[in-house]
């Protein structure tokens, strides 16, 4: 069945809600990452944090509490990239058995729709996820290219390659913490995208409540007050 014939079986406010939630996805992300340094987002407050945890490093001794931090974020990508593919195969397996999926749609008393529409609707979350699961992947494989820059850092600190190698260290890490979060994006926005099975109007207001939850989070949370005290890093701006 050809893509504009399946499109048939969707209304109108299906397809505007569904491009909504790929607009607010793109745009939260756009937002949180490029926030302006007179009110910057968690994630940015994170990267100074993680300039600053390269530049104590660099006179740490010993340095095995820096590689235990790597290993605990390493962990945390496998962790999230495993669960994202299960969700995967979940989502795969439904759609490839078109009896089970309508007799799930039955049973949750969903509208009486032909099986193609609730494949297409299992399918947005499947993409979310697979985003969010290569996402994870690239995080855990930055993150141990952060692992090796930090290995050669000499330990003599007076040393010329020692503070470049840590900077470079640093900007990896922020670029793997990066991908974590657009990782975790994408989980958020999959958990959202699974309203619409129960129609438009309620994936439009997951949709608003995902990027409402994200937003506080990135902008008005607790933690972000913390990390905002005066004896944090100083260069909280985007690189």
């Amino acid at each position: 069945m050809e893509l504009l014939d399946r499109l048939q079986f969707f209304s109108t406010l299906d397809l505007i809600a569904v491009t909504l939630l790929g607009l607010a996805w793109v745009g939260i992300g756009w937002i949180i990452e490029r926030a302006d340094a007179t009110h910057p987002s968690v994630s940015v407050i994170m990267a100074g944090y993680r300039r600053e945890w390269m530049t104590q490093f660099v006179t740490r001794e010993p340095r095995i509490f820096d590689a235990n931090i790597l290993a605990n974020l390493r962990q945390s990508t496998n962790f999230f990239a495993s669960t994202s593919m299960i969700g995967i195969g979940g989502g795969l397996a439904l759609i490839g058995n078109k009896e089970q999926l309508l007799g799930i749609a039955q049973d949750l008393s969903l509208e009486n729709a032909p099986a193609v529409v609730w494949e297409m609707k299992i399918l947005i979350v499947i993409l979310f996820l697979a985003n969010g699961f290569l996402k994870f992947v690239w995080s855990h494989r930055l993150f141990g290219y952060c692992a090796v820059m930090l290995a050669s850092v000499p330990n003599d600190a007076t040393d010329p390659a020692c503070i470049p190698r840590a900077k470079q260290a640093a900007e990896i890490n922020i670029t793997a913490a990066r991908s974590f979060n657009r990782g975790l994006r994408s989980v958020y926005f999959a958990l959202g995208a699974l309203a619409w099975l129960l129609g438009a109007i309620p994936l439009l207001v997951a949709t608003a409540l995902t990027v409402l939850i994200l937003w506080r989070r990135e902008f008005a949370s607790h933690s972000r007050s913390v990390l905002l005290q005066s004896d944090g890093p100083e260069n909280l701006t985007p690189s």
